[in-house]
């Protein structure tokens, strides 16, 4: 027999199992299987398979009129075999409906289900399994909807606390109230700065401490931290949230319970507290503030740099799927990269990450990263990062990465390959657009969809460009030796 399996349960609130017996239009009985509160579905799914398993994800109401069950059921392991399997798929319940094959639930099953620790549900003959599936999705709906104006309203207070003459101390207050638990601040050495909410034992205090050291960077941190953390003491749940990168400020939260949207609602107040706790008040925001200055006063990059840290750094691109980014989601997203260096810009939010630290997909942004480069080659990543944010949106990838191996283009004197790209795009060189085209184009194996997704233009005007593009160099762009040299020329150029 096969392990159980974790469900592999979707990114909505799961339905209570009591909620659904609630339902008095649809009239379902338990009649079988422990009575637990917390009992949950995340779907309903009907099957007549004698066999559930191959066709379950876990967390389902799984709906059954019994059509499968032989004769002779009762008097073999048929029902101790059938529900077994769908314990072992991860089945949340089962129900069984009275019409039209049966007239009473079988009494094999409602053993095999009390033995398997499975909810068995008695379906009336006047319900359907498409009305109970019905009411599965907008109890659901219900959940979320309250999930979202719960989340909404709590990022509403916080924001209101942070502006208040004390908002460190009033965002943790906000943040207990909502949560229902004790938040703390601690400090890079690890010692409570502030506290609020509700007192709770020695125990779970240092618990939490402890948890809050496994997302603080230290000196001797060489493999990129978490940025939060989870944990268990009892029936209290711990959460602890790293506020920026390389700061050593953490947030740590502990709950009696855990609701759908406390992680999000801790990660706002979390990235509230770091632009709070603030970079003027670490050495290395101090740091930073230096090499800004520096700049400024027309310091070359290469010498500052080592003022930000030491080896090689990664550039990059970022753009929401929904949106436009705001300065908040654009600090969380650099938190989430490991880097307090974010550049804003009308549609994208640039980051410098150090290389050591491998930028991972974030959800709701799309991508590009550049390959490791030193502060000389900086403008060059930034322009690696913008190509590669193009491709991942084209191809709908939520992170690309700018390929780092030599190229065939490299084995060519650089001199050489410059002058040749130069000879080669003369006509296009006063229509940078077109030139840009092109590359995309090329780029995206002459796609014309992709392409207008990547530069954010009419698909029309791709294919215009591309056939000026073709009378200009006086080109066939269909011959794969002329793309392949424009594409190196291009590169080079």
């Amino acid at each position: 027999m096969p392990e159980t399996i974790t469900p592999a349960v979707p990114p909505t609130p799961p339905v209570p199992l009591t909620a659904l017996l609630a339902r008095e239009d649809l009239g379902l009985r338990q009649i079988a299987g422990p009575a637990d509160p917390d009992a949950v579905v995340h779907w309903a799914h009907t099957s007549e398979m004698a066999d559930p398993y191959p066709y379950l994800l876990g967390g389902e109401l799984l709906l059954t009129a019994g059509v499968h069950v032989p004769e002779a059921a009762g008097s073999g392991t048929y029902f101790d075999d059938y529900v077994s399997r769908i314990v072992a798929a991860g089945g949340a319940a089962l129900g069984f409906g009275l019409a039209p094959v049966h007239d009473t639930v079988p009494r094999a099953l409602v053993a095999a289900c009390d033995r398997h620790g499975l909810p068995l549900l008695e379906v009336p003959p006047q319900t359907t399994f498409s009305g109970v599936a019905r009411a599965v999705w907008q109890l659901m709906a219900q959940a979320r909807m309250a999930e979202l104006r719960r989340v909404t309203e709590a990022q509403q207070s916080l924001a209101a606390a942070a502006s208040r003459p004390d908002p460190v101390p009033s965002v943790l207050r906000q943040l207990a109230q909502r949560l229902g638990g004790r938040a703390v601040l601690y400090g890079p050495d690890g010692t409570e700065v502030a506290g609020a909410g509700r007192e709770t034992p020695g125990s779970v205090g240092s618990a939490l401490a402890a948890l809050s050291a496994v997302v603080r960077p230290t000196a001797r941190t060489t493999a990129p931290q978490p940025a939060s953390a989870t944990d268990t003491l009892g029936a209290t749940h711990l959460a602890v949230y790293a506020l920026g990168a390389g700061e050593g400020f953490v947030l740590g939260v502990a709950t009696p319970r855990r609701e759908p949207g406390d992680h999000t609602i801790a990660s706002v107040a979390a990235v509230l507290l770091a632009l709070l706790t603030g970079e003027h008040q670490s050495g290395a925001g101090a740091a930073r503030s230096s090499a800004l200055v520096r700049l400024l006063l027309g310091a070359p990059p290469e010498e500052v740099a080592p003022l930000l840290g030491t080896g090689r750094w990664l550039v990059a691109h970022a753009r929401p799927e929904d949106q436009a980014p705001d300065a908040l989601a654009a600090s969380a997203l650099g938190a989430a990269l490991g880097s307090p260096l974010v550049d804003l810009a009308r549609d994208v939010v640039r980051v410098l990450v150090p290389a050591d630290r491998e930028p991972e997909p974030q959800p709701g942004w799309t991508l590009g990263v550049s390959a490791p480069a030193g502060p000389r080659e900086w403008p060059a990543a930034d322009t690696q990062a913008a190509r590669a944010l193009a491709r991942a949106r084209a191809n709908r990838t939520p992170l690309l990465r700018h390929p780092a191996r030599p190229a065939l283009a490299d084995l060519v004197p650089r001199t050489d390959a410059e002058a040749h790209a130069r000879t080669l795009l003369a006509p296009l060189a006063d229509q940078p657009a077109l030139a840009e085209t092109l590359r995309t184009w090329l780029s995206l194996h002459g796609s014309w969809d992709r392409t207008a997704v990547a530069l954010g233009v009419h698909r029309n005007t791709v294919r215009q460009r591309i056939a000026r593009c073709t009378a200009l160099l006086a080109a066939d762009l269909d011959d794969p030796d002329v793309r392949m040299e424009l594409w190196f020329a291009l590169r080079r150029g």
